[in-house]
């Protein structure tokens, strides 16, 4: 079988919704936590697939946690053999940053479930099933576009919210895995200031993911079924 090796970067994120289509397409699925003293000499370039999942911290808060300059340096080398890549929200902002970008504070929290954007190149592709879904966003920060990408998706607040480069490197800042998670409802008990912040209440949240939540899971999973299909 081929291996997806998932890189936990907090104990509240995961696969989530995207755990039945690695499992449709024969993966079998490994998971590593930052927090393991083995992921320090974790080869990255080994696994068929690598997914990097979400999490609270920033790529450049690497004082605070020195295991993200290790990381961008293997994701790196990774990423210089083409080596098939999905990165999710902080995941994402890792392989900007592995690729050369800019990770920065953005100007708002975008928290809730709404609707990205997807841009006419990204529409013949896996992207296409997420046209008018209100997906799940939980990020403050975002990235400059790397070089030799393209942009699929941009919500109102940011402009950045998908990517990819050829058919084995894709990059979400979104959560189009979430909906049905119970952990959702960690995010929301653990990160107060951010749903404060964010302008929205931990009921409205809650609502969101009652009335949305189903859907977006289901967008996410054809999504990624596809892209699974594409990958070389």
């Amino acid at each position: 079988m081929k291996q997806a090796l998932i890189i936990r970067h907090s104990p509240e994120e995961g696969l989530a919704g995207y755990r039945k289509p690695l499992e449709a397409a024969r993966y079998r699925i490994d998971h590593i936590d930052v927090s393991d003293p083995a992921f320090a000499q974790l080869d990255l370039s080994k696994p068929d697939l690598l997914i990097l999942t979400g999490g609270p911290m920033a790529v450049y808060e690497q004082d605070r946690y020195p295991w993200i300059s290790g990381e961008l340096q293997r994701l790196a080398q990774r990423l210089e053999a083409d080596g098939p890549t999905l990165g999710i929200c902080l995941g994402a902002q890792m392989i900007a940053a592995a690729l050369g970008a800019h990770v920065h504070a953005g100007p708002i929290r975008e928290i809730g479930f709404h609707p990205v954007t997807i841009h006419a190149n990204g529409r013949d592709g896996p992207l296409r099933h997420l046209v008018d879904v209100p997906i799940l966003h939980w990020h403050g920060d975002t990235f400059t576009l790397p070089d030799r990408t393209e942009l699929l998706a941009s919500s109102q607040l940011y402009a950045h919210q998908a990517f990819r480069r050829g058919t084995n490197l894709l990059a979400l800042q979104f959560h189009a895995e979430m909906g049905e998670d119970m952990r959702y409802y960690q995010w929301i008990d653990n990160w107060p200031e951010a749903v404060r912040i964010s302008g929205k209440t931990a009921v409205d949240l809650r609502d969101e993911q009652d009335r949305y939540g189903s859907r977006a899971v289901a967008a996410g999973r054809a999504m990624l079924a596809q892209w699974l299909e594409t990958l070389s």
